[in-house]
């Protein structure tokens, strides 16, 4: 693993103080997925909307999946609660208090338009009540924020270049587009055409492969979609060709591992690939994908699989940096981030004994 700064050792005792306090990004949030029981039963009341559990710890309770489908079942009953603008902007404004207090400085969020105007909600209330909270982002929680929309790969490409004209008019508001849904028998290359397009008015592409499929749909997305970031990507660890590319090419991986231990991709955080991709020189960071739905925000991320794995302040160092240049924020901010990180770092190093 190369690092531009050595981090002294740390005790086991004291890593969950600095991957708390030490400021992150998180790339690979699905907004919809941070929505919490208690608020979904909140705008279910709003709207009107009856819901098919009695209570918000029976929602939790169902919260058991076998694989990413059976996730993907109860997470599209759960948007059906969201029905205006002031829904969007409130359930961003929950997810960023929680990220600020995370110490997460930068959050990109993933949000879809096809699963709820499949609902009858406009495209333009979606993008502009997630905005409005990315806006108000740095007045409000200390921490810049933008969005990325993300085509859901089980519907067809036509429907996907139908959501794209629909958030042109929107364009400004949206830093880039992804790839979502159902993996299996969803090949990247299916969406050749409207990368194309977004490509060509500027966007920044993404697109997730390698999390249930196999590591040839990491390949596709890079020189099919030619996407800049993978999301989860965890399977390229089994190509070593792959493994290769991704190290030379200094292509970011965003994993979120309490998403893989629950949608069944590990049996155990034990088990997980992302020490081994670091120690590869892998770009990887940790992210959180749906917090909600699988237990845990960005820092329980990072203070389960620290103690599964045994990584070191050292992997935390590289992991925090990694989401700040795996990011799409403006290159000075990008840097101001980085020597935030840095100063974070020599504060907690000079209080380790000597």
């Amino acid at each position: 693993m190369s690092s531009l700064r050595t981090v002294r050792p740390v005790a086991a005792e004291r890593l969950p103080e600095l991957l708390r306090r030490m400021p992150k990004a998180e790339l690979h949030m699905h907004i919809e997925g941070s929505l919490e029981p208690e608020q979904m039963f909140a705008l279910a009341q709003r709207n009107g909307v009856v819901l098919p559990y009695p209570s918000a710890q029976a929602v939790r309770e169902a919260y058991v999946f076998d694989n990413l489908q059976s996730f993907l079942d109860i997470y599209h009953a759960g948007t059906r609660v969201l029905k205006t603008e002031q829904d969007f902007y409130d359930m961003a404004c929950a997810y960023l208090a929680r990220a600020q207090a995370d110490n997460v400085s930068h959050a990109e969020l993933f949000f879809d338009t096809q699963t709820h105007t499949g609902h009858g909600v406009a495209a333009q209330d979606v993008v502009n009540g997630l905005h409005r909270a990315c806006v108000e982002a740095p007045l409000r929680f200390g921490m810049t924020a933008s969005l990325i929309l993300c085509f859901l790969r089980h519907l067809s490409e036509d429907e996907a270049f139908a959501c794209l004209e629909q958030v042109l008019p929107l364009r400004d508001k949206i830093v880039g587009v992804g790839l979502a849904s159902s993996e299996r028998g969803h090949p990247p290359e299916k969406f050749a055409r409207v990368f194309a397009r977004a490509r060509a008015l500027g966007w920044h592409l993404v697109a997730h492969a390698g999390e249930e499929g196999p590591p040839a749909y990491i390949w596709s997305a890079l020189d099919v979609l030619k996407v800049e970031r993978i999301d989860h990507g965890v399977q390229a660890i089994q190509d070593p060709a792959l493994m290769q590319r991704l190290v030379q090419d200094r292509i970011p991986l965003t994993v979120c591992p309490l998403s893989n231990l629950k949608l069944c991709v590990y049996a155990s955080l034990q088990q997980h690939s992302l020490g081994r991709m670091l120690d590869a020189g892998v770009v990887a960071t940790v992210n959180s994908d749906d917090p909600a739905y699988f237990g845990g925000y960005i820092n329980e991320n990072f203070t389960q699989t620290f103690a599964a794995l045994g990584l070191t302040a050292q992997h935390a160092y590289q992991l925090a940096r990694n989401s700040f240049q795996a990011s799409f924020m403006e290159p000075a901010e990008r840097q101001r981030q980085i020597e935030r990180l840095d100063a974070v770092f020599d504060t907690f190093e000079s209080s380790l004994p000597s």
